[in-house]
């Protein structure tokens, strides 16, 4: 989203939101270990794929600023 006028929470989410969602799959996890190995090992796969979205973000956003 790139506009002349962003909010600070725009800017946030924008940085920080992949890696916000990747620490509650990961919570979500941890309180299911072994309830349902199908929801676990989908949250499982979920808090891979949005850790990496998230550094990849925070990566691009870094040398954006630089």
């Amino acid at each position: 989203m790139k506009c002349a006028y962003m909010s600070k929470i725009d800017k946030w989410r924008e940085k920080y939101g992949a890696i916000a969602i990747a620490f509650s799959c990961l919570i979500s996890v941890i309180t299911s270990w072994g309830d349902n190995w199908i929801l676990t090992s989908v949250l499982l796969l979920g808090v891979l794929v949005c850790g990496m979205i998230g550094f990849f973000d925070i990566k691009r956003s870094m040398k954006e600023e630089h």
